[in-house]
């Protein structure tokens, strides 16, 4: 038996790829390449370059490799794109997430992980967000989760299959091998870290009027290997036969996007110029995680918790590859 990885060569899938064969276990990766890195996939790890509505496709690769269970990556993910190019999400999100899945019940696959997002949330109600909390995405790329979430619902119900979807909070850091890096790059950290190595000349500061305490957004952020081992917790609770559920994935501690920066500046002893500008359509002004049911539920335990931390595992690696 083994597992397809969708979106394997991307940033969170490619350290999830690389955790589970740690544990010993088989993984097969497709991805279309269009926004992830064939270097990112080990040469031994069997992988497949094509689409995730590619059905006749998916499943040749459930056939072959014996596929039982699925952790589905593969999505455009950056929230502006999606507000300017609404078709494009619903596409490639939704209508090729749902023959993905229909590929994966007509071959026997009934277990998937998918990577949701906080996004699905919206504008918080209350701080921390927990799983409880009411769903009504800003922009089209958290309704594209939700769609899917739903959708899986419904084929849980009628399919019998078993799903758990990891609502992530702003994964970052780095493994000294894999990391962050997107063309174009939209996420803060990466940003920040270009801007330290002189690569962009600042930082745009999306929003000085926000209702926080400095006027910056807030976020929540996750370091990529605790996020890789909340994914492989999450197939052994299904293994064990356990329901349908979501699971919220954070630290549960918020930092602004000026107190980011600063943070960045400490770690890298370097001068990060910043600009200010208005605010992004579809950005919510907090994201901040309530964790406790991935503790309870999956028995997880994140291991790294500081800022300071989770940005220097960055630096690292982006000093070591400024190409990406």
């Amino acid at each position: 038996m083994a597992i397809l990885v969708t979106g394997g060569a991307g940033y969170i899938g490619s350290v999830t790829t690389e955790f589970l064969r740690s544990r010993g276990e088989r993984v097969v990766v497709l991805d279309n390449l269009s926004r992830g890195h064939r270097a990112a996939v080990a040469p031994e790890v069997p992988f497949y370059e094509g689409d995730i509505g590619n059905t006749e496709l998916v499943t040749s690769i459930a056939r072959e490799h014996d596929i039982d269970a699925c952790i589905h990556f593969a999505a455009f993910a950056y929230v502006g794109e999606s507000v300017s190019q609404p078709a494009l999400y619903y596409e490639n999100n939704v209508e090729q997430g749902i023959r993905l899945l229909g590929a994966l019940v007509a071959a026997g696959a009934r277990r998937v992980v998918f990577s949701s997002t906080c996004a699905t949330y919206g504008e918080p109600q209350r701080i921390p967000i927990d799983e409880g909390h009411p769903q009504l995405p800003t922009n089209p790329y958290g309704w594209s989760k939700l769609f899917v979430e739903r959708i899986l619902a419904d084929y849980d119900r009628a399919y019998d299959l078993k799903f758990v979807a990891l609502r992530y909070f702003n994964a970052s850091g780095a493994t000294p091998e894999r990391g962050e890096h997107h063309e174009p790059e939209t996420h803060l950290i990466p940003l920040v870290l270009k801007a330290a190595q002189k690569e962009i000349e600042r930082v745009t500061v999306f929003g000085s009027d926000y209702a926080t305490t400095d006027g910056t957004c807030v976020r929540d952020y996750i370091h990529v290997t605790d996020l890789a081992a909340a994914h492989a917790l999450s197939l052994d609770y299904l293994r064990s036969g356990n329901s349908s559920t979501a699971i919220n994935l954070g630290n549960g501690q918020g930092y602004s996007v000026l107190e980011v920066i600063d943070a960045a500046r400490a770690v890298t002893g370097r001068e990060i110029a910043t600009e200010m500008q208005g605010r992004r359509s579809g950005d919510p002004s907090h994201l901040v995680a309530d964790s406790a049911r991935a503790r309870t539920v999956l028995g997880w335990q994140p291991q790294q918790l500081d800022l300071a931390a989770i940005i220097g595992s960055a630096w690292e690696w982006h000093s070591k590859r400024p190409q990406g």
